[in-house]
């Protein structure tokens, strides 16, 4: 007797699940365009903050000039000198400077705080340099306090790094749900993944690439930090609400973190509010962290390093959230069995 083949297996899908597929596509595509596109496109300079140097009546002047030529763009400290905008600088609260106290007009920068930022201020030191000299006079002077590394003079290693912490974190939680039984031992893990991940990375862009400079310990901690933040937040997710957990983390981090990093250009120059709210999350604090452990010596890296710490912290609430619920469940059902053990009895 010839058997028939189930129906199930040759039935052809409605054509109403071929446009179900197509527009959920669609709409991924787009997100996905509209996440990473948006930001590089409206990127544009704005409360960027620089310092004046110099007496007030010329301060005056200058400032005066910027907000016509870019109104809104800079966010002026003033200064009574040159050591003082350096300090400035240095400290990572400015990200350069326009320096008129000595009479001969020159722009300080720091292109390893922002290459996109200190060409803008170049830019906009010699536009003010032919103004005053109708047209004449010869580029402003500019001088580099902080310079990117001679092996990478663009930058590139540091912003091209910035996907693979998101990545590295990300990856790491969910090998780790699927290969590793126990929470304790996924936490575990992850850290010890975060150091020894953190470690490699360093020394692939610090003594292989050249693109980071200083401590290689205090930048493989910066990434060590910036991957233990991700991977335990997303673990803390899938404890808590199971496989969606990592979709949650997998948006957060890649669709939002990354995108709104600001590590390729600066959180300033990103559009609107976006540029501050990526500044809150493990991609745009990490990566904050790095430039400042990287070149100024670890200067304005508190606020990004509580930043990945109440990550952290998250995280590991979470992941004992969603272990607490598992014992809960496990107990409910250890009583639903046990009427239906005596019922057998």
């Amino acid at each position: 007797m010839a058997s028939e083949a189930p129906a199930a297996s040759t039935a052809k899908s409605p054509w109403s699940a071929v446009a179900k597929a197509v527009a959920l596509l669609t709409l991924i595509i787009s997100v996905l365009l509209t996440a990473f596109a948006w930001p590089a496109v409206r990127s544009s300079v704005h409360d960027v903050p620089i310092a004046i140097a110099g007496p007030a009546a010329a301060v005056d002047q200058v400032s005066a000039a910027l907000d016509q030529r870019l109104p809104d763009a800079f966010d002026v400290t003033r200064v009574a000198d040159t050591a003082a905008a350096e300090k400035l600088i240095r400290d990572r609260e400015v990200y350069g400077a326009i320096d008129v106290s000595t009479g001969t007009p020159q722009v300080l920068v720091a292109s390893a705080g922002s290459a996109s930022i200190a060409q803008t201020l170049q830019s906009v030191g010699n536009a003010l340099g032919q103004a005053q000299a109708q047209g004449t006079s010869p580029a402003v002077a500019v001088r580099d306090l902080v310079a990117l590394p001679a092996d990478d003079p663009r930058g590139a290693g540091l912003a091209a790094g910035a996907l693979p912490l998101v990545i590295g974190g990300m990856l790491a939680a969910v090998l780790l749900t699927n290969l590793v039984r126990g929470r304790r031992r996924r936490v575990v893990g992850a850290f010890t993944f975060a150091v020894t991940g953190g470690l490699a990375m360093a020394a692939i862009l610090q003594f292989w690439l050249g693109s980071l400079d200083g401590s290689y310990l205090l930048n493989a901690g910066a990434i060590a930090l910036t991957v233990a933040a991700t991977s335990l937040t997303i673990l803390g997710l899938e404890s808590l609400l199971g496989y969606p957990g990592f979709a949650v983390g997998g948006i957060t981090m890649m669709l939002l973190g990354n995108p709104l990093s600001g590590t390729s250009t600066a959180p300033e120059m990103l559009p609107g509010w976006s540029g501050t709210f990526g500044q809150l999350l493990p991609p745009g604090a990490g990566g904050h962290l790095l430039r400042s452990t990287a070149y100024f010596d670890g200067h304005g890296s508190e606020y990004s390093v509580l930043v990945l710490l109440g990550w952290l912290v998250l995280g590991a609430v979470l992941s004992l959230l969603g272990h607490h619920r598992s014992r809960r469940a496990a107990a409910a059902d250890e009583a639903k069995a046990e009427p239906a053990t005596f019922a057998a009895a």
